[in-house]
């Protein structure tokens, strides 16, 4: 069971490293799956309500009944005593029991009288106090629907807003305004999603006059690029242990991916533009690193293109190998990006 789980645990780690290097070697053909083009529309804000939380506030409260007063005390005559028993001396206890029956029948009729003549007191009181309750709902009632209808009123102007908002975007848009047109590419990149082991970093700038958006897309660096080609188990030490790709291999992989990337994020771009606003695009691809020499931060270009809308979108994606469109478009590439040797930026990205 041990030698199965460990087996197990392999086989893993091997899918994994598989689907990752699926990921990678495959960024192009991802994004082709996928229409970038993003409708506005559909980011436009309706507001749905909670239903109000309090709805045993808006039932008003029964009302006591009203106090029912007891039952009358009745007299009843003690039976008067016949035959002998009349003749030896009855008629005297039969006297001293009706004595003491009407007594017991004046005392109960007393009581009577006065829990009667509280009963209006009591309903009074019982009014008042529902009377009261009633007030208390009432009032937690009209607070708890201030509260409610502000936190209605609070969602409504978060929609508002956001539709605003959404409205001067569709605007100026249309009218090709650099702040709308910026914001939208903000929207389309951030749809954009890449591996988890590859990702990527875009900074942009439109220029209205001369129609052309200028993309910076950051990638990671090799040393941050898996690696690993297989995991394997050893029996006799218990070990899991692992094999890297040789050296070509992965800077053609790594190689691979910049193109990639650099073709991707332009096919994205074009596609999401249907209105034909973003005449040209004008793109460097880099990556960061730790300089060895100043142990400062620093920004490798590693591939550098310009192209129109037209000559790019005459292009079947699908089919292209991306190193050649780029060699194609006459794009600056970096002759060895493993190694994060950079192009030469000093003429712009169409200095070839």
């Amino acid at each position: 069971m041990h030698l199965e789980a460990r087996a197990a645990e392999v086989e893993t780690l091997n899918a994994q490293l598989a689907r990752t290097y699926d990921d990678i070697d495959n960024l192009l053909a991802f994004t082709l799956a996928f229409d970038d083009y993003v409708d506005l529309e559909t980011l436009r804000a309706a507001v749905e309500h909670p239903p109000f939380p309090r709805p045993d506030l808006e039932q008003p409260l029964v009302p006591p009944p009203p106090l029912q007063a007891p039952p009358e005390p009745q007299w009843n005559e003690p039976p008067a005593p016949t035959g002998l028993g009349g003749a030896f001396g009855g008629k005297k206890r039969h006297a001293e029991e009706r004595a003491k029956a009407w007594a017991a029948y004046s005392g109960a009729q007393q009581a009577w009288q006065g829990s009667v003549a509280q009963i209006p007191t009591l309903q009074l009181q019982q009014m008042q106090v529902h009377q009261q309750a009633q007030q208390q709902r009432e009032a937690q009632l009209a607070d708890a629907r201030r509260q409610y209808d502000a936190e209605c009123a609070d969602r409504q102007r978060v929609a508002d807003e956001t539709n605003r908002n959404l409205d001067e975007l569709v605007t100026g848009l249309a009218a090709g305004a650099e702040t709308s047109v910026q914001e939208y590419v903000s929207i389309v990149l951030g749809n954009s999603v890449y591996p988890e082991c590859f990702a990527v970093d875009h900074n942009f700038e439109f220029d209205s006059d001369l129609r052309e958006l200028s993309l910076k897309v950051t990638v990671p660096s090799p040393d941050h690029m898996p690696r690993i080609k297989a995991y394997k188990y050893a029996k006799a030490s218990d070990e899991i242990t692992s094999t890297d790709f040789p050296a070509k291999v992965q800077k053609d992989r790594y190689a691979s991916a910049l193109h990639q990337a650099a073709v991707r994020s332009l096919h994205e771009i074009f596609e999401a533009d249907r209105t034909g606003t973003i005449g040209t695009i004008s793109l460097t691809v880099g990556a960061d690193s730790i300089d060895p020499a100043t142990g400062q931060n620093k920004h490798t270009p590693l591939v550098a293109v310009a192209v129109d809308r037209d000559t790019f979108l005459s292009f079947d994606l699908a089919l292209v190998v991306p190193q050649a469109t780029l060699a194609h478009l006459g794009a600056l590439v970096s002759k060895n990006p493993y190694g994060l040797v950079a192009i030469d930026t000093s003429q712009g990205v169409r200095g070839k």
